[in-house]
């Protein structure tokens, strides 16, 4: 056949087929061969895409160290997700889900199930989301409540149902402020019960509760801010005092701030000629806390037990830090772990055994900058915490030590 085709060793010309060869047959052949190839690469692309999606499959990505496994929760395109951190956000399910908030405005629930995920997608504010916060804030409704807010100076409540379903309301806007940072807690000793703190741009700070009238929620300014809080943490609360919230601001400076019956107190623990953008908790007590510093410095701080604080310097690294995670990702508790995600893509671990020097191994390299690490805890397989990141490349990963690790 390929010979009537071509004409190669016949004598004819190119592409001029023998009378004598019935081409009604071999045309009929050729359609079924060929719609036979385009089912078979239909069907490859469609298990390509299957595999590649996960909602419908686990996706493992590469991982840099031998010791931890890398998954793909979700795929962003183009569209950076700034914020990402994981909450027991539906009761009804074991599992903890993972939330995203990416530069669209749109807030992203990621449901897990057996290594799948499925993304709830809510509240398309139309400008950037960055905080978040999750916690039994309302009592008004059963459970605890999603809230977060970004550069609309929107701010949302997301609330759950028994049947699955996720409800986005908006709850309180701060006219002309960026909304970057939002913690929440039994903060204020002036009322009872839990409300939020939410700290904006251009640098103020106001307290958020739901004593409002018909479900609504008051907003009370409590001061005017050096500078933008780019990131906080609520310090556990000692001898039934008013909990404390540790805060770190483009100013330069980590800063203890306490609610009391005359308003709010602050403590400066350090202070640094360049911006500060991202603190994490340690498991310890006294509480240690670790902080970035925008030219590449990691710092850890730690509260003596009369006290006082302590601040070092252990790493210098690359311009751009936007990812710290604090806890144990070392089968040895004794090895003290903290993780960072920055300008430069990759997800390294510090490690430091008591009376060592630290050592730093790089466990992942993202496809674009890094923006936000967070610890969690949603595989049962292992003896540590897992870490999720996400950043200007659009996705949300995984990190997770092997099945039976520090078991």
């Amino acid at each position: 056949m390929g010979d009537a085709v071509t004409g190669e060793g016949q004598g004819r010309r190119v592409g001029r087929p023998d009378p004598t060869i019935a081409m009604k047959p071999l045309r009929h052949v050729s359609l079924l061969s060929l719609c036979a190839v385009a089912c078979a690469c239909a069907s490859d692309d469609a298990a390509r895409r299957d595999a590649s999606n996960p909602a419908l499959a686990e996706v493992p990505l590469e991982a840099e160290a031998d010791d931890w496994n890398a998954q793909l929760l979700f795929d962003n395109g183009d569209t950076g997700i700034w914020t990402v951190k994981s909450f027991q956000v539906f009761d009804q399910l074991a599992q903890r889900e993972v939330v995203g908030l990416d530069d669209e405005g749109t807030c992203w629930v990621l449901v897990g199930y057996s290594g799948k995920w499925t993304p709830l997608e809510r509240v398309h504010d139309g400008k950037w989301l960055g905080g978040l916060t999750h916690g039994d804030v309302d009592p008004r409704i059963e459970g605890a409540e999603l809230y977060t807010g970004g550069q609309g100076g929107n701010l949302y409540q997301l609330t759950t149902h028994r049947q699955g379903a996720l409800d986005a309301r908006l709850i309180a806007h701060f006219p002309g402020e960026e909304l970057h940072t939002i913690v929440q807690g039994e903060l204020d000793p002036r009322s009872p019960g839990p409300e939020l703190l939410v700290f904006t741009r251009p640098g103020s700070l106001y307290r958020v509760a739901p004593t409002g009238d018909d479900g609504r929620f008051e907003v009370e300014p409590l001061g005017v801010l050096d500078g933008r809080v780019r990131d906080a943490v609520v310090l556990r609360s000692v001898d039934g005092a008013s909990a404390e919230v540790a805060t770190v601001s483009r100013a330069g400076a980590l800063e203890l701030l306490r609610l009391d019956e005359s308003g709010a107190k602050w403590t400066t623990l350090h202070e640094a000629q360049v911006g500060m953008g991202r603190i994490a908790l340690g498991a310890s007590e006294p509480p240690v806390l670790y902080t970035t510093l925008d030219d590449g410095r990691i710092a850890r701080h730690a509260r003596a037990p009369d006290g006082t604080w302590s601040s070092e310097v252990i790493l210098i690294d690359e311009q751009g830090p936007r990812g710290l995670a604090a806890g144990r990702f070392h089968e040895d508790p004794e090895v003290e772990t903290v993780a960072l995600f920055g300008y430069g893509r990759e997800v390294r671990l510090l490690s430091r055994r008591p009376g060592e020097a630290w050592a730093v191994e790089t466990l992942f390299v993202d496809r674009d900058k890094g923006h936000w690490l967070s610890p969690c805890e949603i595989d049962g397989r292992n003896g540590t915490r897992e870490l999720i990141g996400s950043g200007y490349g659009g996705r949300i990963f995984l990190l997770s030590r092997p099945p039976g690790y520090g078991l």
